[in-house]
């Protein structure tokens, strides 16, 4: 089946509707999303989305620019960064002006609350910067988000799962191929500019705070047509989640004065970050737990230590925080009021994506050249305003500020171009895909080959890696992926084919895993999230630029492109 648009957006996350909301009106814009929008995963974020509105103490975007790049270890494009920081205050104040129901102060402004990593005056102490609606925050932007697109008739195309880009022999984007899930039919979608807004790939890794349907679904998809993903290698694992389940637990636990205490009681972070404490950077947070863990002082002797909130004021959980106090009651049995948390890191977000500059455009090599039609916004996307290490609240702002500039550039670029014809048999690699997996009458099992990479990656290229067990891990990805060649699915029918569905989305997440693995293979220091214990100390002289990985027939090819460093030199992190 073939359809006819300006724009495509895929993806119905907050970047996407961002987006989307850009183009009601100004182009015909349809949304195709592999779920119903209002499941997408930026519902799942709970504790704020950071601006320097300085509505309950004094904070600059300035400040918010440079907690950004120190906090992600100096690697963060720093235009992109400023951007990010001024448009932050304008963006929040648009989604409280589309009906956000965020929390007030008693004069009536957006409250604020305190995150890891975010300062007043470059560094002296917390400042309260993220806006919040109790702990459901993406929550509510991300429905506020789908009324605008209902209300401005915006076409959704609900359960249509991306397998292909569409890119001319000139190197333009014009569309993309697409599985209709309820009736397993194939459809061809044409246009002038594709924005991907697909989410990140959390589901690489055993423990982790994504749902199951962040499977890395843009960024492979572009890797495997030669686009290069950027800085892979840094993956933030978020120091809260419920043990062995990684349910995330906002960090505005700490932000409403959570403790995280080891098995002595002690408030441990007071040794490693004297200033912030319990709301250092996450990377810095998950490595202390992973230490403490490490050196005997885990609760009980297992992997985990304690959040501890039973000191906050009585109704403190129920009025800030309902959803984690409830997440805890349930899958714990454990009533946060009165008991700590068992928490451990959980694989939490994707620093790295797919390159852009600040307009969104893709970018495909290491002097940003722009491959027309194609744009990126969110966790598939790489600005990069989070380098080694993304702060708490900074990316639902970039969603919403990057969404926005890349719908805005995209409403402006349809106007200046014609549909470019579609090359010739544009769905064949898609419909090739599918009928491998359907035609094979047996073979290998998906889920077991998903259940090694999970296990493999959590044990080999989490928050501590070292050469040799990511060579190991980079021979595993191999056999797996020899194993996936052969993966068949035991529903060989056409309607709501999940099996099917599982089996692609098992070569995404195998796609994602060698460039995780190459990247930090290549990286030989520790910087972010990225922790070499080989190589333990930051090496500015040799690393202080951006990875690029490319997919060719040789193996990956890793390149390399600058750091965009405009208003802070770099300088050792200390909080």
């Amino acid at each position: 089946m073939y359809h006819r648009y300006d724009v495509l957006v895929i993806g119905a996350g907050g970047a996407g509707l961002m987006a989307a909301a850009q183009l009601a009106n100004t182009a015909s814009c349809a949304v195709i999303s592999k779920l119903y929008p209002p499941r997408s995963h930026t519902g799942a974020a709970q504790g704020g989305i950071g601006a320097a509105l300085a509505n309950v103490e004094e904070d600059h975007w300035i400040w918010h620019m440079f907690d950004t790049v120190k906090g992600g270890d100096y690697v963060v494009d720093q235009d992109a960064a400023e951007i990010l920081a001024r448009e932050a205050v304008d963006a929040v104040l648009e989604l409280e002006h589309m009906g956000l129901p965020f929390n007030r102060t008693p004069d009536g402004k957006i409250d604020q609350r305190r995150f890891g990593g975010h300062t007043r005056n470059f560094g002296e102490g917390p400042v309260r910067r993220a806006c919040y609606s109790a702990d459901r925050t993406g929550h509510m932007i991300l429905y506020t988000l789908y009324q605008q697109g209902i209300k401005n008739n915006v076409q959704f195309f609900d359960e249509f799962h991306m397998l292909d880009l569409i890119i001319t022999d000139d190197g333009i984007c014009n569309g993309i191929v697409a599985l209709e899930v309820r009736t397993g039919e194939i459809h061809i979608f044409h246009a002038k500019a594709v924005i991907l807004a697909t989410g990140g790939f959390g589901r690489v890794y055993k423990i982790t705070s994504n749902a199951m349907a962040a499977t890395g679904d843009g960024v492979a998809i572009a890797f495997r047509r030669g686009l290069p993903v950027e800085d892979m290698e840094f993956y933030q694992f978020h120091p809260t989640g419920i043990f062995k389940l990684g349910i995330l637990l906002t960090e505005g636990a700490r932000g409403e004065g959570g403790i995280l205490r080891n098995a002595s009681g002690e408030r441990f972070m007071e040794r490693y970050a004297p200033t912030l404490k319990d709301l250092a950077p996450r990377d810095m947070v998950s490595r202390c737990i992973w230490q403490e863990i490490r050196e005997g002082r885990g609760v009980d002797g297992k992997d985990y230590v304690h959040l501890d909130l039973t000191h906050l004021p009585p109704g403190a959980l129920e009025e800030k925080l309902p959803d984690i106090t409830d997440f805890v009651r349930t899958y714990m049995g454990i009533d946060p009021v009165t008991q700590p948390i068992p928490i451990q890191p959980t694989a939490h977000y994707a620093m790295g994506g797919l390159p852009t500059d600040v307009d969104g455009r893709v970018t495909i090599d290491e002097v940003n050249t722009v491959m027309p039609g194609l744009y990126a916004a969110g966790e598939v996307a790489c600005v990069s305003v989070h380098g080694a290490n993304r702060l708490g609240t900074n990316s639902l702002v970039d969603l919403v500020v990057f969404g926005r500039r890349a719908g805005r550039h995209a409403a402006e670029y349809v106007k200046s171009v014609d549909l470019e014809p579609l090359p010739p048999e544009p769905d064949f690699r898609a419909r090739a895909e599918v009928s491998n997996l359907l035609e094979r009458s047996r073979g290998e099992n998906a889920s077991i080959i998903r259940a090694t990479l999970q296990a493999e990656m959590m044990d080999k290229a989490s928050v501590f890696r070292t050469g040799e067990g990511l060579a190991q891990m980079r021979t595993t990805l191999s056999q797996l992926r020899d194993a996936y060649a052969n993966v068949s699915v035991a529903d060989k029918g056409k309607i709501f084919n999940t099996d099917l569905l599982e089996a692609i989305e098992l070569g995404y997440l195998l796609d994602c895993a060698d460039a995780i693995v190459e990247g930090a293979l290549a990286r030989t220091e520790s910087r972010g999230a990225h922790l070499r214990e080989d190589y333990p100390d930051r090496n500015d002289a040799d690393w202080l630029k951006h990875t690029l990985a490319y997919r060719t027939s040789g193996g990956i090819q890793m390149r390399y492109k600058p750091v965009v460093i405009t208003k802070f030199e770099p300088k050792e992190r200390k909080y």
